[in-house]
């Protein structure tokens, strides 16, 4: 007798820059450029409580959204 598992999986199928709105290529369900993804979920001492956001930024708006800190970020080589 044979039994037989059901495999569901999911592949990247399209990237796109929420913030300029660019197509970072993709192949084979991987990015083929440099891709800022964030997904995350607020916490209980936010105005956003429980929401979760998610996004993608192409490498040149990551850059922009960097210059735009007072503050810098850390970054190790």
């Amino acid at each position: 007798m044979r039994q037989y598992q059901l495999k569901e999986t999911k592949e990247v199928k399209k990237i796109i820059c929420n913030k300029c709105g660019r197509e970072i290529p993709v192949i084979n369900g991987r990015a083929e450029e440099g891709v800022f993804s964030v997904d995350w979920t607020w916490g209980y001492f936010s105005e956003k409580d429980g929401e979760r956001h998610s996004f993608d930024l192409c490498e040149s708006c990551y850059d922009e959204l960097l210059k735009s800190f007072k503050i810098p970020a850390d970054i190790e080589i």
